[in-house]
């Protein structure tokens, strides 16, 4: 997706990522008017559900069903689902996505923690997938998580960080997705992963998932915006954890996103008021305060 000189890109992961962790079970009807809600918004991409095994995530059971209602809805904007091999991606295609997400870490004990692969092994994993993705005209983005801190691991190095990154280019992966898994980074974290990983993607190409354990994620994104960072992920009322990040709080809410990008001169694509509709919503199905 092609970006203005100064337009930002918000992904909204809310209805995957962010509901992915709840413990009680959010009805379709609910994830459906969520996503609608999303789309009048104006938010132009949405990661709507993911392909893993109901064993391991339960809410996200009823993916096809979900994407069977919300693509007549969807007015335009991009709907994507995470998957974890060529079983997941079959099911994606069938139901029609335009953008599927592959998930590994720069860290290897966090990426047997999640995926019960070492990084390598993964990777491998992902090769038929990005290939048939590719053949089916899908777009394929790489998730790669604790670019900072790992749970079980510790300190992240940029390197480790960026050879992930490159492997995944190899591949053929489209987009790269940098993820601050724990929430645990500093500004000055980020820049040095951003400026590591520029080597492998151009700055305005990659994407950054901040999670705001530490409420340090809308300085780093600030920072990011200042390199040159122009795709960020959000998640509306800031909904959100990682299962297998222990710790780990919601995502950054996509309407402080939103404010950072206006107050810095940047435009998006996003209708606030209408966005606020969407963040009011989710609160009062999950009971949760709005972060936002």
């Amino acid at each position: 997706m092609t970006l203005g000189a100064r337009e930002v890109l918000l992904c909204e992961v809310g209805p995957r990522d962010g509901l992915q962790n709840e413990q009680r079970i959010v009805s379709v009807d609910d994830k459906v008017r969520f996503i609608e809600l999303l789309v009048a918004a104006g938010i132009r991409e949405i990661e709507v559900t993911s392909f893993v095994s109901p064993r391991w995530v339960p809410q996200l059971a009823d993916a096809e069903n979900v994407l069977a209602r919300v693509r007549p809805l969807a007015a335009g904007a991009l709907l994507s689902a995470l998957v974890p091999n060529e079983r997941g991606l079959e099911r994606a295609l069938a139901c029609g996505v335009g953008k599927i997400s592959v998930f590994t870490a720069a860290s290897e004990a966090f990426a047997q923690k999640n995926i019960n692969a070492t990084i390598a092994e993964s990777i491998d994993r992902f090769v038929p997938v990005v290939r048939a993705a590719h053949a089916a005209g899908v777009v394929v983005r790489g998730y790669v998580s604790c670019i900072v801190a790992c749970p079980y691991d510790g300190p992240v190095t940029p390197d480790a960080v960026r050879e992930t990154c490159a492997r995944l280019a190899e591949i053929g992966v489209d987009e790269l997705d940098l993820g601050d898994t724990i929430g645990v980074a500093h500004p000055d974290d980020i820049a040095r992963v951003l400026e590591s990983c520029s080597s492998v993607r151009p700055m305005d190409e990659l994407v950054l998932h901040l999670h705001d354990t530490q409420q340090r994620a809308i300085p780093c994104a600030e920072r990011a915006l200042a390199l040159g960072v122009r795709r960020f992920d959000g998640s509306a009322a800031g909904i959100g954890g990682c299962p297998y990040a222990p710790g780990a709080s919601g995502n950054i809410a996509t309407e402080l996103l939103d404010d950072l990008c206006i107050a810095r001169g940047y435009s998006t694509s996003i209708d606030r008021t209408a966005l606020g509709r969407a963040a009011r919503f989710i609160e009062s199905v999950l009971a949760e305060p709005v972060v936002g």
